[in-house]
């Protein structure tokens, strides 16, 4: 069991299995901090983060302040005291102010090998880009963006046809790991931290959904990067007699020479694009307000000979 005082910050999913794994430990944390309630929906209610969904149930203090600047929200965090902060997707930047309150500082759980894909979006853009590696950094939190040293990280391989949604799951259980075989080691000062090299620097931009459109004249390879990297969210899409249709799975096809975005044939197997170079089939698709279905369902429904989507 641990004796320091730990606060952890985090929101999503991602950041779950690390503060399940200080629970375990023994080393639950004296507060969480995680992002205020959003509305989300049709019914636009507010939603509680994963983060704040497990800390109620293991009865951690969480506060969830809408500005880290607030005089008395920084007042409370000096009176706990904390040893360390442990931050893995919490969605707000820690202010230096926050910064300088633990003794032995703050520690990111960040979602790749780092200086590559500092930022927002470090597990889609690595499938963007068609890395064949990404990992997890543990790292110092200084004011930068994602630039503080790194005490250690560890490396996976992205499968060919890996989603953001399975990707993500594979780090977020890494993440914890990495925490709990380090963690003691930081805070004893047996590990230290390593400056990032500045030469190898990426940056990791916000996904923007105007990005997630298709365009049927990039190669069959970037579109299915576009697909697997945006799946589950926010999912790439093309137009197809004026609907928006969500493309979920696809896979690399062979054919060349027909105009991009021309169905070039519909089967069993899926429905078969063509694009700028090469050609695409689509596996799974959804129609607005209805199901994910094998895209064969859309032949059955449209007459796609000689269809174009764009």
């Amino acid at each position: 069991m641990m004796t320091e005082k730990i606060i952890f910050a985090g929101t999503p999913e991602f950041a779950c299995p690390a503060l399940k794994i200080l629970v375990d430990m023994g080393a639950g944390p004296e507060m969480v901090l995680t992002q205020p309630d959003r509305r989300s929906g049709r019914g636009q209610k507010f939603k509680i983060s994963p983060i704040k969904k497990y800390a109620i149930s293991e009865d951690i203090l969480v506060r969830q302040p809408e500005h880290l600047d607030d005089v008395g929200f920084i007042s409370e965090l000096n009176n706990i005291k904390p040893d360390v902060i442990i931050v893995a997707a919490y969605g707000l930047i820690l202010p230096k102010d926050i910064l300088s309150i633990p003794r032995y500082g703050c520690i990111n759980i960040h979602a790749s090998l780092l200086p590559r894909w500092r930022g927002a979006s470090p597990i889609q853009s690595a499938i963007l880009a068609g890395d064949e590696d990404t990992g997890i950094s543990l790292m110092s939190v200084e004011e930068g963006l994602d630039s503080g040293p790194i005490f250690c990280s560890e490396s996976i391989t992205i499968g060919e046809s890996e989603t953001y949604g399975e990707l993500h799951d594979r780090l977020a259980t890494l993440g914890a790991k990495l925490l709990k075989g380090n963690l003691g080691k930081i805070l004893s000062g047996n590990l230290h931290s390593e400056p990032q090299d500045s030469n190898k620097v990426t940056y990791a931009r916000k996904i923007k959904k105007i990005k997630t459109r298709i365009n049927w004249d990039s190669s069959n390879t970037s579109i299915n990067r576009q697909i697997r990297a945006y799946n589950p969210y926010p999912t790439a899409f093309f137009q197809f007699k004026d609907e928006k249709i969500k493309c979920w799975k696809a896979k690399i096809g062979c054919n060349n020479g027909s105009p991009a975005g021309k169905v070039i044939n519909f089967g069993a197997e899926g429905i078969e694009v063509a694009c700028g170079q090469g050609s695409l089939i689509i596996t799974e698709i959804q129609r607005p307000g209805r199901r994910r279905l094998h895209a064969t369902k859309l032949a059955q429904q449209y007459d796609l000979t000689d269809a174009l989507f764009q």
